[in-house]
């Protein structure tokens, strides 16, 4: 389940240093996408499992069943 708390804080976090984050559910997945703006810090974004891990955590599910887009994600 969604706590829609901790989830405004990872978008805020994120937020902060110029990426968007967008959040659908598609059946028992969560699609996860994170797109940089053009003030975006190239450094400040964690590797991928540690972000699922973030997720895991306010999504309320398995990493395994997170979807997870970054920036520059082909």
């Amino acid at each position: 389940m969604i706590d829609a708390a901790k989830l405004d804080t990872v978008r805020a976090t994120l937020a902060a240093d110029g990426y968007l984050l967008d959040v659908r559910e598609a059946g028992d997945r969560v699609a996860v996408a994170i797109s940089a703006t053009p003030e975006a810090c190239e450094d400040c974004l964690v590797p991928k499992s540690l972000m699922a891990d973030i997720l895991h955590d306010a999504l309320g599910v398995d990493t395994d069943r997170i979807d997870l887009v970054y920036p520059n994600d082909d």
